[in-house]
């Protein structure tokens, strides 16, 4: 055993027992497949059976399986790197305006465009754009972490800024949902709009109330599961076997929501087939301009690749399992908010697996000898000469 494991493991690692790390776990692997097969299975439990939907709705199935859908990756947020993420003012400040400035704004435009009524052709949805602003405001704290691995990116970074982003949306998330979603659409004379979101009777206290329970709850047990886990045992106890233990949760709990929340939306679905493409495209639009925009806006300050990988895919994910918990805390496991949001993650899925590829193309295509803004390695390279 002490053979195998007294070497260093890499991309070109033949080690039977690790492979190429690079390589995504089968089950993330093929989320989508997963995904559309719960749908399916929801679809078709509501269509053939919709009594399922009052005991759906009386056991909490949705709200609880939301809970445990969001616990794991906020166990597994290592806030000890925020140390990394704030020893560089440029590279926090630049992840700040991608994740707070230019996401939000770039989900509310495409929501606007989209389903605001304002597009000849394209008639006002509010519930589709609410949903889309409720994804929006949520950043990556989950499959971030996969992406940037696979893209070779920077994990000192990228466990900070999902640290980061964890604290900073439980403050935040209910104010940008209220300011792109209630405020600014009457200050910009989107009446039909309006109209529809205010039949919704949404007040900000309900999307405040819906954070509280479904981040501030698993945000407890998983600060709580690092602090007590790491100091019984110890930090690589954790991240190596605990946190393997725990992981599958997520993608469990996920699946599970799926199913029933489309089990109460069978007959919709049957129905109308083409929502699910017609969300699809600005969703796609999203995750591929925010993390060019990103890469591009990293690699302009002379950020090496991994800590330019690591901002740009922290910059393009989107937390979904937040949006779903709120908007069906808000608004009801049936609603068409509700829906919009778990059509998220089917699409960023494939859409991020393409970005990936995309990241190492550019590592291969630029000369990144003489970027160093944001790195954090010890390593190769000798410090630079100072005057003697």
């Amino acid at each position: 055993m002490s053979s195998v494991d007294a070497h260093d493991h890499g991309p070109n690692c033949g080690c039977e027992s690790c492979g190429d790390p690079r390589s995504m776990d089968f089950l993330d692997k093929y989320l989508t497949v997963w995904i559309l097969g719960a749908m399916a299975v929801g679809v078709g439990l509501g269509f053939v059976a919709p009594s399922v939907t009052q005991p759906i709705q009386d056991l909490h199935l949705v709200e609880i399986g939301l809970i445990a859908m969001m616990y794991p990756p906020l166990a597994k947020a290592n806030y000890s790197q925020l140390r990394a993420v704030f020893s560089n003012w440029r590279i926090l400040g630049l992840s700040l305006v991608q994740n707070w400035l230019i996401g939000p704004t770039l989900m509310f435009g495409l929501a606007v465009i989209f389903f605001s009524g304002l597009v000849p052709g394209l008639p006002a949805r509010p519930e589709f754009f609410l949903g889309l602003v409720f994804i929006g405001m949520a950043r990556c704290i989950a499959m971030v972490l996969v992406w940037n691995e696979l893209a070779e990116g920077s994990t000192e970074y990228v466990t900070g800024l999902v640290a980061f982003n964890s604290l900073f949306q439980i403050i935040t998330y209910g104010v940008y949902v209220w300011f792109f979603g209630l405020f600014l659409p009457p200050l910009l004379g989107m009446e039909t709009l309006v109209a529809g979101i205010e039949t919704f009777n949404v007040t900000p206290m309900q999307v405040f109330r819906a954070i509280v329970i479904f981040l501030g709850i698993p945000f407890v047990g998983g600060f709580l599961t690092r602090y007590v886990g790491t100091r019984a045992k110890s930090e690589e106890w954790y991240d190596e076997t605990l946190v393997p233990k725990i992981d599958p949760v997520t993608l469990v709990a996920l699946l599970f929501t799926v199913i029933v929340m489309f089990a109460t939306q069978g007959e919709n679905i049957v129905a109308s087939p083409g929502d699910v493409l017609l969300i699809a495209v600005p969703l796609t639009i999203y995750f591929v301009v925010m993390f060019l925009v990103s890469f591009g806006m990293g690699k302009g300050i002379g950020a090496d690749y991994s800590t330019t990988t690591a901002i740009g895919f922290t910059a393009a994910s989107n937390n979904f399992e937040l949006a779903i918990a709120v908007a069906v805390a808000v608004f009801g496991v049936g609603s068409g908010v509700a829906f919009t949001t778990v059509v998220g993650p089917l699409i960023e899925v494939p859409v991020l697996l393409a970005l990936v590829n995309v990241a190492l193309y550019f590592q291969r295509k630029f000369d990144w000898s003489g970027a160093t803004t944001g790195q954090l390695s010890t390593s190769s390279s000798p410090p630079p000469a100072e005057d003697d």
